[in-house]
């Protein structure tokens, strides 16, 4: 077995590995939405600029947001479920800005995460790992 066949052996297991650690962190704060929808509006007020938001919008929202994760976690469509969650993080880290000038370290952790979202992007198509969505 050449070396670059030997190092690609353990591609799969990696990538699942980062799909569960995204997973972790989302699933949470899409149910979220369902369980403290006040907490979930203030967070839209206050990252998003985006005040006012009714329970059944945040309702509708988590919905959505609950059926990418389950395509995501499950390797359905990959292209569009791995795309809507890297999208999804990208403006959630980026609307944190005003916390990394205040030097809250705790949303620094958003950077290596979407450093994962973009991995799991491009390799989408060798996550293939528990992914009964995967063609392969």
């Amino acid at each position: 077995m050449s070396s670059t066949h030997a190092s690609l052996r353990h591609l799969p297991l990696s990538l699942l590995l980062m799909r569960l650690g995204v997973l972790a962190v989302m699933l949470p704060w899409t149910l979220d939405k369902f369980i403290h929808p006040d907490h979930s509006a203030g967070v839209f007020g206050n990252f998003y600029g985006l005040g006012g938001m009714t329970s059944t919008f945040l309702l509708v929202v988590g919905a959505l947001q609950l059926l990418i994760l389950l395509g995501f976690a499950l390797g359905y469509f990959k292209r569009w479920t791995y795309g809507a969650v890297l999208a999804m993080h990208t403006v959630s880290t980026l609307a944190s800005w005003k916390m990394y000038l205040a030097w809250n370290l705790l949303f620094f952790a958003a950077w290596p995460m979407l450093a994962a979202c973009i991995a799991l992007y491009l390799l989408r198509d060798h996550d293939t790992l528990f992914s009964p969505g995967s063609r392969h």
